[in-house]
């Protein structure tokens, strides 16, 4: 049998494992740093584009009086407890606006394993361009669409029934009456496959049933506790401010229910049923003080964003979030983060870059014996310098590959995280063209680091290396 004869590149990769603990080193450093920096290109990435998907463009965003970021969050994203309640009229007055396009109003506060269930309206499919992948949109009260996500954890199919409770905590208590699945979304990929929508009727159904505000119908119902009565009185700003809920709960489970408290406790009638004068219809006017949690809102024009959020901020207890804004800044602070896991990435790189310049030293220093013989059989100064240079590329075509494995793993890993717990997505399988720069930043720093051997190979005299005593 004839042994393969020793190529350059075969000679190389000898040399690069003759010393296998120092390559390992030097292969791990690269590696760390080149996963950093890929980590970072893949999250950043999918956050953006995520935000920029789950906004639908969305120009506006109309809750209750509070923080603007908060109100995106939690009407957008559905990451937050809404700041409280407005009145369903506002959306007769913001539709009324001649530079609103659409007004979509969505009502929060209960869920369903932990699963955010969202009174809306039909016109919420079109905001998002949500597909319907079994089943149909409701058509009246207590019916559901689930999203994707929803179906594939719960396992719910068009036909069946299921009970939502209050708040976001699984542990919160279960409305009476049960929704029907008459829907199941196709998967978007973004926020709506973790909600189950149903109609704006269904959610005041839901808590009159269990005694909170008023029903679809407009027929006031007996208070649930103390919890109501405090809303009712003091409204939803006081709520908040209530130093502790009627379960004397002070966990997540306890904090969304007393924002679903706040969101579904509208002003209640206390009049005497007997009583025929005052307030005349009484069906009506309790219909008139139901409440919803928000709007989105689609402007008509450019002029709608300069002269919509101060007409809203002007309105007693009306609060506008400009997306693009609260984007940015959430971009913004979220940077913080990824700048500092950048800077540790080059960090490490640079540890990596100065461990690979030392090893090769030494090994051109070690080899002179072999260099000098390589030269004497044939081999130009050329091919001895690229000899080196091969050894560094050879590292970091290991490190390149190591470094992207690890970095989608890793993006794994934080996304079954945050989908354990209904937060944003992330995809291991997500390929960015910014990844291309892990592998020329690894090239380059090996290149960069092998410079200074080579020219070390090259200029090796053979004369003076075969008379030097040894």
């Amino acid at each position: 049998m004839t042994a393969a004869p020793l190529t350059l590149p075969r000679l190389a990769w000898r040399y690069l494992w003759a010393r296998p603990m120092l390559t390992a080193l030097n292969l791990l450093l690269l590696s760390l740093g080149l996963a950093a920096i890929g980590f970072v290109v893949l999250v950043s990435e999918q956050l953006e584009r995520g935000l920029k998907r789950d906004l639908a463009g969305i120009d506006l965003v109309i809750g209750a009086k509070g923080s603007p970021m908060q109100i995106l969050l939690a009407g957008v994203f559905h990451l937050d407890q809404s700041t409280g309640n407005i009145p369903l009229a506002t959306l007769a007055q913001v539709k009324a606006q001649p530079l609103v396009a659409q007004a979509v109003p969505i009502s929060l506060g209960d869920s369903f394993r932990g699963f955010r269930i969202i009174g809306t309206t039909p016109d919420y499919f079109a905001l998002y361009a949500l597909p319907l992948a079994e089943g149909q949109v409701w058509s009246g009260p207590m019916q559901a669409v689930i999203g994707a996500e929803v179906a594939r954890r719960t396992g719910l199919k068009p036909g069946e029934t299921f009970h939502g409770t209050h708040g976001l905590g699984e542990q919160g208590d279960a409305h009476a009456q049960a929704y029907t699945v008459v829907g199941v979304m196709a998967a978007t990929g973004g926020v709506a496959d973790r909600l189950v929508l149903t109609d704006l009727t269904s959610v005041w159904e839901a808590h009159a049933q269990h005694g909170h505000g008023t029903s679809a119908a407009g027929v006031p119902t007996a208070a649930h506790g103390d919890e109501r009565d405090w809303s009712a009185r003091h409204g939803p700003q006081a709520d908040r401010a209530k130093p502790a809920d009627h379960h004397g709960r002070d966990d997540r489970t306890g904090h969304a229910e007393r924002a679903e408290h706040v969101e579904h406790a509208g002003p209640v009638d206390v009049a005497d049923p007997s009583d025929q004068s005052g307030h005349g219809d009484r069906a009506e006017h309790a219909a008139d003080d139901r409440e919803i949690s928000m709007l989105l809102v689609r402007y008509k024009g450019p002029l709608a964003a300069v002269m919509l959020p101060r007409w809203v901020n002007a309105q007693a207890g009306l609060q506008a979030s400009v997306p693009a804004l609260e984007t940015a800044r959430l971009l913004s602070m979220l940077g913080v983060g990824i700048e500092v896991l950048r800077g540790f990435g080059l960090v490490l790189l640079v540890a990596a870059a100065m461990s690979v310049l030392v090893a090769l030293l030494h090994a051109v220093r070690e080899r002179q014996s072999d260099l000098a013989m390589l030269r004497m059989l044939g081999a130009t100064p050329g091919r001895v310098a690229g000899l080196i240079g091969l050894e560094a590329c050879m590292l970091a075509a290991l490190a390149t590959g190591l470094a992207l494995g690890l970095a989608h793993a890793l993006v794994g890993a934080l996304g079954m995280v945050l989908s354990a717990q209904q937060s944003v997505r992330l995809s291991a399988g997500w390929l960015s063209p910014w990844e291309l720069t892990v592998p020329v930043l690894a090239f380059g720093l090996a290149l960069l680091a092998a410079a200074w051997p080579a020219w070390r190979g090259y200029r090796l005299d053979v004369t003076d290396l075969l008379q030097t005593p040894r």
